[in-house]
This record gives C-alpha cells, structure tokens and sequence, in this order.
C-alpha cells in the first residue's frame, strides 16, 4: 500500500511542479488587452480569444492529474485496517504499558536541593 501512496504522491509533486512552470510560461489576457488600446492589435477584448492553445491543453491536463491523484491520495489517507475503530483507542492502549515499563531515572543537581 505504501508503494502505491508513493507513486501517487510522485506523480502529484511532479503534475504540481509541471502545472506552475507551464502557467509561468503563458501569457495572460491582460497581455492582449493592453495591445487593444496602444499598439498593436487584438482579437477580442473581453470575449474568449479563439481555441486552446498547446500550453492551455497541457496544463488542464496536468490539472486533471492533480487534482486526481489529490483524490486517491484522500481516498489511501482514510483507509484504516479491519480491527482499528480509533486512532485514540490504539494510543490508549500503548501508552500505561510505555509508561509501566520506563525505568526511574534518579534526580540530580538543582531537584535534590530542598525549597523550605
């Protein structure tokens, strides 16, 4: 099961790292409405601006990627095994035998000296 989680988990940093380089490249409507008003000229406005390019397609679809292996990451992160009902019963029941089983360490220095 870990191995799957890892998988996931690398495919998610790399959709993540992927997505943020590919935004970083493209330019933005505000870009093409500025070339409307100066120089230059501009298909639309404030309207849609034709089809998709490469770079718009490429990071829908790392989205897509991310935002799936977001899903399987929760989905792998609540899975709990047949016999635990709670993460507090099973420290319950580890933490008297931890503390039982501590050996007691004799008080040194500054907690020897008497306050009264």
């Amino acid at each position: 099961m870990s191995y799957v989680v890892t998988i996931i988990l690398t495919v998610q940093m790399l959709a993540a790292i992927t997505m943020i380089g590919l935004i970083l490249v493209q330019h933005g409507k505000g870009a093409d409405m500025g070339a409307a008003f100066g120089s230059g000229s501009s298909g639309s406005l404030f309207g849609a601006s034709g089809s998709a390019n490469f770079l718009s397609r490429t990071t829908a679809v790392c989205a897509t990627v991310f935002f799936a292996c977001t899903l399987g990451l929760a989905y792998f992160g609540n899975l709990r095994p047949a016999g635990s009902s709670s993460v507090l019963q099973g420290a319950a029941v580890v933490a008297p035998a931890a503390a039982v089983s501590a050996p007691a360490v004799p008080a040194s220095g500054a907690a020897q000296i008497p306050t009264n």
